[in-house]
């Protein structure tokens, strides 16, 4: 019963990557599933190695996400999907601030995923056929500094000398192949095997981030706030001393 009762330790950050992983790729699933419907792509189980209908496209994540209502919920899943792998980013960085020699290293790795995240926002809001150059931008943001933050974790990993570093470094051999593969595929226009692939590359990296919840099980983040203003002439306080000095007054008047 050991595992049990260090279950019950666990820091509720744990539950901070897996969530993160379980929202967005759900996300991106009803994305899919609503452009199939709408007929907008072509399943992804489909032998097709050209459309032939014009108004039906290969299922590529963006175009999936380029017509409405896919496209609203694309934004949205692209926005919270940003907004919380810049948190995760964050408290990684802070995690390992004080344990880990090279700063340079950790500091990088925040910027990447920074860099990426907002990535996702252009990829989001500037939908592939009336955006193109910036949406284009955005994926190659999400991608490269996606995968160069995934090896820099690695490495880290690596040197806090964690078993683990294992797993995260054939995760980041795994997008990295993705990324070749499906450059490759889109190279001799095999676009269904190069939606295939970019489908895979996602997945793999949401799961990168969903690793992160061993590191937080035992993490706990506090947040410090303090008035350093020099025009304050009220000694701080507790909640409890405001209460009985309120009633003191109270009772006076």
């Amino acid at each position: 019963m050991n595992w049990l009762d260090d279950m019950m330790t666990w820091s509720l950050w744990v539950f901070l990557p897996p969530l993160y992983f379980v929202g967005t790729a759900a996300g991106l699933w009803v994305v899919y599933f609503t452009a199939v419907k709408n007929e907008d792509i072509v399943p992804l189980t489909s032998q097709y190695r050209r459309v032939v209908n014009s108004s039906i496209y290969f299922p590529y994540i963006s175009v999936a996400g380029n017509s409405p209502p896919a496209s609203c919920i694309f934004s949205q899943v692209m926005n919270l999907a940003a907004f919380a792998g810049f948190i995760i980013a964050v408290l990684r960085y802070l995690q390992i601030k004080y344990t880990i020699g090279k700063s340079w290293l950790n500091i990088g790795s925040v910027i990447a995923c920074s860099v990426s995240c907002f990535g996702m926002t252009l990829v989001g809001n500037f939908q592939i056929f009336s955006e193109e150059t910036i949406h284009n931008t955005g994926t190659l943001m999400v991608f490269g500094m996606g995968t160069l933050f995934c090896w820099m974790q690695s490495f880290m990993t690596l040197c806090e000398g964690k078993k683990f570093a294992v797993f995260r470094f054939l995760l980041s051999a795994s997008i990295t192949a993705c990324i070749i593969i499906h450059s490759s595929m889109i190279a001799v226009h095999l676009h269904m095997h190069g939606a295939r692939s970019q489908w895979a590359l996602v997945m793999f990296l949401l799961m990168f981030i969903a690793t992160f919840a061993v590191e937080f099980r035992h993490c706990h983040f506090d947040l410090i706030c303090r008035d350093d203003s020099r025009c304050s002439i009220i000694p701080p306080q507790t909640f409890s001393e405001m209460r009985q000095t309120h009633d003191w007054s109270n009772t006076n008047t």
